[in-house]
């Protein structure tokens, strides 16, 4: 009886003429616009200006690759640098090998260099763009099946992925898909961190700090399914270590923090506060429409002013006409007496 299977793609590069189009590289970008465009959204529901996450991204994503390689070629050092190796490899980043512990720890620095010089809290951000994160992971994770790489244990389980190619020692056959396991977890990841901010108001880095714990819990599940070569502690491989510690940190922090600052931010971005929602057009109208109603009203004012002047006038002319013609009659009485 023949098994069902995921396949493998026959191969994990396109040519345009000379220019190569990788599958993982494509999942990378794919999965860091969809980080961007979700991490805004949820920025501008905080009180945030739109932009402003892509703005920073151009610090934290070029960070979060450098880091993401260094401790790949870091903690696997052997790929590149023993017997028989070649270190140019190590700059071979579309090859695959991206250790995501280093991408969040740089990405984070160059997050914060581009927070400071916008005056914007690095938590803030870091909760707004979280849930992206965990998205843009599901998505990367993607690039690993076309590199057929990060597969876990011999398995005949009808989602078993069949990997075919036998570069860098890989043994045809069905395996554990891995890769699918983590990325079906990061999505989880996502709604888990999208439904706790909503519900309890997560703030000051908790909603990625839930992230981080959460991701880990599955990362050392999955972790230990793999069956590539890696460093081992006390029979435990290197990122399962690396996931514990990392979870006990995230809890602590979430712990601490809840106490200390408790609350979500009132302002996330200075600029977005100094800028009113009623300075957009429907403000401006607002006022002209006020000055206007208050010239209108002393216009009028000023008018009736003048009519009342007028009116003043006029009885005054009359009475003094009046007067006049008086005079004039006793005058012409006395005339007639003398003659």
């Amino acid at each position: 009886m023949e098994l069902s299977f995921i396949p493998s793609p026959s191969r994990g590069v396109l040519y345009l003429g000379p220019i190569p189009l990788r599958g993982y590289a494509f999942c990378i970008i794919i999965g860091v616009f969809v980080a961007v465009w979700l991490g805004n959204k949820r920025w501008i529901a905080r009180g945030g200006t739109a932009g402003t996450v892509a703005d920073i991204a151009v610090w934290a994503v070029p960070f979060g690759l450098v880091g993401g390689r260094l401790y790949h070629v870091i903690t696997d050092y052997e790929l590149y640098f023993s017997e028989g190796r070649d270190w140019v490899d190590a700059f071979k980043i579309w090859e695959g090998g991206l250790g995501i512990w280093g991408a969040i720890a740089l990405g984070a620095v160059g997050a914060w260099i581009g927070c400071r010089s916008r005056g914007i809290p690095l938590p803030a951000y870091a909760d707004a763009i979280a849930p992206g994160i965990a998205l843009a992971q599901a998505i990367g994770r993607w690039g690993n099946w076309f590199n057929q790489e990060l597969y876990g244990r011999a398995t005949d389980l009808p989602w078993a992925l069949e990997i075919t190619s036998s570069t860098d020692g890989r043994v045809p056959g069905t395996y554990h898909p891995t890769f699918l396991y983590e990325s079906l977890w990061c999505v989880g990841v996502a709604f888990l961190v999208i439904w706790a901010d909503r519900r309890f108001k997560l703030g000051h880095g908790r909603a990625f700090a839930l992230y981080v714990a959460a991701y880990c819990v599955g990362r050392f599940w999955i972790e230990y399914l793999r069956v590539d070569d890696a460093h081992h502690i006390l029979g435990l491989r290197l990122n399962n270590w690396t996931a514990l510690l990392v979870f006990l940190l995230a809890v602590v922090y979430i712990v601490v923090s809840a106490k200390k600052r408790p609350g979500r931010e009132e302002i996330v971005e200075p600029q977005a506060a100094d800028t009113p929602d009623g300075d957009d057009a429907s403000g401006t109208d607002a006022e002209p429409e006020a000055g206007t109603d208050a010239k209108d009203g002393s216009e009028a004012e000023a008018d009736s002013v003048d009519l009342e002047k007028d009116a003043d006038a006029s009885a005054q002319s009359e009475s003094e006409s009046g007067v006049k013609d008086e005079a004039g009659v006793k005058d012409e009485a006395e005339a007639a007496k003398k003659s």
